[in-house]
């Protein structure tokens, strides 16, 4: 205990004692304080400063065990050291169990005194390692809480971001729409509905993001309702009227999702476009998931292709379906039946890991 820091409450009746505890401690390096009763002990620990207490039983008055009760009921209490004269080893046990750290047998030789300064480091270091650990402990506890706000609060950006960026490109749709409406060209209202498809694929990701307690991933088969929905709407001639989905329930990242999206976007244009030359029919988008793997198809039941004749649709959105296939790592293929066109897409749940 040679740390003149440390300072040592001995509390006894027996002042005669109370000063050899003293000299004796005092020897190896230690500050010591005496108190006569228990009393005076509290009234001390009341001043703080204290690191540890050495607590004689049989005292007039408040005794040892009583004395030790009030310690305990201290805010931040000292390790107490129980010293008894006593055999009963019944006294040591109820100190044990009303708070003490340890317990000593005295005599008055002050033959325990090496005990006593022993049990009093040991005491010490185990207070200071549990006020280490606590402190720690409430360190570790205040920055998970600064990380938990911190999340909470990117994660209500983000839903404010998602929620003005889904306006806004709803308002983009809005206004394609009303052009495609007004224009007297059929290329350039099919232009026109092409692009109100595109910027609805993507908005409806940011919808779905800011409705969402999760803004790290979209429910795929939700996301796919909405944009059926918004295709639907969409159509100025009702050529989209037959356009149905059957979903799994799929949860997927939000750029994955946008490229989902696009690819439903424009085979479904494409159907629309190619499948029924004399007017609408239905138009099948189905998702079905497989552990890890997802298949993704849109079918009609429309003319078809003629075999070994090319794609009809070789422009703009052919590419975009092969860019968007490349990008989810996708497996793409296109099935032709004697009636219909059915375009598959197979591509994991999770992408590969950023680089």
């Amino acid at each position: 205990m040679r740390n003149p820091s440390t300072h040592v409450l001995y509390v006894d009746d027996d002042t005669g004692l109370c000063r050899l505890v003293q000299k004796g401690l005092s020897r190896l390096g230690c500050t010591v304080e005496t108190a006569t009763s228990g009393e005076d002990a509290l009234a001390r620990l009341e001043k703080g400063g204290i690191d540890v207490v050495g607590l004689d039983q049989n005292m007039p008055g408040l005794d040892g065990l009583g004395t030790l009760k009030r310690i305990s009921a201290l805010p931040e209490p000292p390790p107490v050291i129980f010293v008894t004269a006593e055999q009963d080893s019944r006294i040591a046990v109820t100190a044990l169990k009303t708070g003490a750290f340890d317990y000593v047998i005295k005599d008055i030789q002050g033959e325990f005194l090496p005990l006593l300064a022993a049990a009093l480091q040991t005491a010490l270091d185990a207070s200071r390692l549990r006020r280490a650990k606590e402190a720690a402990e409430a360190e570790v506890r205040e920055a998970r809480d600064r990380f938990e706000a911190l999340a909470a609060e990117r994660a209500l950006l983000m839903r404010e971001v998602n929620h003005r960026v889904g306006n806004s490109l709803q308002l983009i749709a809005s206004m394609l729409k009303l052009q495609a409406s007004n224009a007297e060209s059929p290329d350039v209202r099919t232009a026109m509905s092409t692009a109100t498809a595109r910027v609805l694929a993507v908005a409806q990701v940011h919808k779905r993001l800011y409705t969402s307690d999760d803004v790290q991933a979209v429910a795929l088969d939700q996301y796919l309702t909405g944009l059926v929905e918004d295709l639907r709407r969409s159509s100025t001639d009702g050529a989209m009227s037959q356009l149905t989905l059957t979903a799994d329930t799929v949860a997927i990242d939000p750029d994955r999702a946008v490229a989902i999206g696009v690819v439903v976007s424009e085979l479904v244009l494409n159907a629309v476009k190619y499948a029924y030359p004399d007017g609408r029919g239905p138009i099948r988008v189905k998702l079905s998931s497989h552990g890890q793997r997802v298949n993704l198809s849109v079918e009609d039941d429309g003319v078809g292709r003629t075999k070994g004749a090319p794609p009809q649709s070789t422009g703009l959105g052919q590419r975009i379906v092969t860019a968007m296939a490349q990008k989810l790592e996708a497996e793409l293929s296109t099935d032709d039946a004697p009636k219909g066109t059915c375009v598959r897409l197979t591509f994991d749940r999770e992408g590969p890991p950023a680089a």
